[in-house]
């Protein structure tokens, strides 16, 4: 084959207008992911993007917007646990689905501040 895939560059969440200091406060302060810069072209779309471990998230401002309650992205975090605890230590709210051990996971999802849904998970069996 001539072709591959390398895997995911990033994961466009989106957002209403005028979202930006809400996501850099739950995005960045909250879950404390790093702000990336956009380039100059994209500004004028408004939104932001940022760094979750080797990848990105973008949130895109998006007319009319409705928020994602099914469709999820997944973040693999280590110490999930302690992950747990601290974003309810910051008052968020976790819809615990606990340890699945026939799918070797142990996950909880939240809600970003638009609706969008989020899931966190950490292999039972390291990969």
């Amino acid at each position: 084959m001539a072709y591959y895939f390398y895997g995911l560059d990033h994961v466009q969440l989106a957002a209403p207008e005028g979202c930006e200091a809400v996501a850099r406060s739950f995005f960045n302060h909250v879950l404390g992911w790093t702000e990336i810069p956009k380039p100059e072209t994209l500004k004028k779309r408004g939104g932001v993007w940022f760094r979750c471990g080797t990848h990105q998230v973008h949130i895109g401002v998006q007319k009319d917007f409705v928020p994602a309650t099914k469709a999820h992205p997944a973040f693999h975090v280590h110490n999930l646990d302690e992950f747990r605890n601290y974003l309810r230590q910051n008052n968020i709210q976790i819809i615990d689905d606990g340890t699945r051990a026939d799918e070797g996971v142990r996950r909880f999802y939240l809600n970003d501040p638009f609706g969008n849904r989020l899931e966190f998970l950490e292999w039972l069996t390291p990969l």
